[in-house]
């Protein structure tokens, strides 16, 4: 029994480690995550898009404090300091938004 037990521990170690790679998947240059949050920035143009945490998200538009996103083909509204916004099984909050991108914090 007592080999098992460390065992044991290094699967779940590995478990673990590989559940945390997973969920950094699909991010990229535009996207800084963390174990299970991600801050994204997407470009304000027409059609820019990034991949975070297995869901595309697109711009659709903008004014100086809400923002129409695409995410996992639902289409939503995040307003800067007002809570996150429920979609495809995240929560999608607006961290800023400038004339040329804006920033959100993506998470599980």
């Amino acid at each position: 029994m007592l080999i098992s037990m460390p065992r044991r521990r290094i699967a779940a170690a590995l478990a673990s480690a590989v559940l945390g790679l997973g969920l950094l998947t699909g991010c990229g240059d535009d996207v800084s995550c963390g174990l299970d949050q991600c801050t994204v920035t997407i470009a304000r143009e027409t059609n820019a898009s990034v991949e975070v945490l297995g869901v595309e998200a697109k711009f659709v538009s903008a004014d100086d404090s809400t923002v129409t996103l695409d995410v996992a083909g639902e289409q939503i509204q995040v307003t800067k300091g007002q809570q996150a916004v429920d979609v495809g099984g995240l929560q999608v909050s607006l961290s800023s938004v400038t004339q040329d991108a804006v920033q959100i914090q993506v998470s599980r």
